[in-house]
């Protein structure tokens, strides 16, 4: 049978603005947040920024999935938007910093604060520039659209889909 979750889905929009192409997880937050049509109504989305520890009490209060929209450096090109599942076994322990925001710190803190990791999807974008300055890259700018439609395919897909589409009631 496939899991159906019912309830509140919180999609964290995560980084530092005045870092370039780190600000892409609030600029998918901000397009988000601007056509609210573009997500069902129980979704609930949040540009956190640097902010780890409102990230962390806010998932104390509980949700019944997360989607976290991010910066992501790793082997791709500049621009290239991933869709990964997280479990507890790949985030392990952290240490929250209440003035920054490493999302595995946070997320591995959560069991330590009394709470409990909710399904947690990561929809991230490889930047071409992490330095000093504001604004987006144009390779990363132009994959906000697309992590946009991610993030709506995430939750349509994997997390608010009726069981009834796969013929179960």
């Amino acid at each position: 049978m496939i899991p159906v979750i019912s309830g509140n889905v919180l999609v964290a929009g995560i980084g530092n603005i005045f870092l370039s192409d780190d600000g892409f997880g609030s600029e998918v937050a901000r397009r988000l947040l601007a056509d609210a049509s573009v997500l069902p109504e129980d979704v609930r989305v949040v540009d956190y920024g640097i902010r780890g520890m409102h990230l962390a009490y806010d998932l104390l209060d509980g949700c019944a999935a997360l989607v976290i929209v991010d910066a992501m450096p790793g082997k791709g090109s500049p621009g290239d938007v991933v869709v990964m599942t997280v479990g507890a076994d790949d985030i392990g322990t952290g240490e929250l910093d209440a003035h920054g925001m490493d999302p595995l710190a946070v997320l591995g803190s959560l069991q330590a604060l009394g709470g409990t990791l909710p399904p947690t999807y990561v929809v991230g974008c490889q930047p071409a520039r992490l330095d000093e300055g504001i604004g987006l890259s144009e390779a990363v700018a132009a994959a906000v659209p697309v992590a946009v439609e991610a993030v709506s395919r995430v939750i349509r897909e994997r997390i608010l889909t009726p069981a009834a589409q796969y013929g179960e009631d």
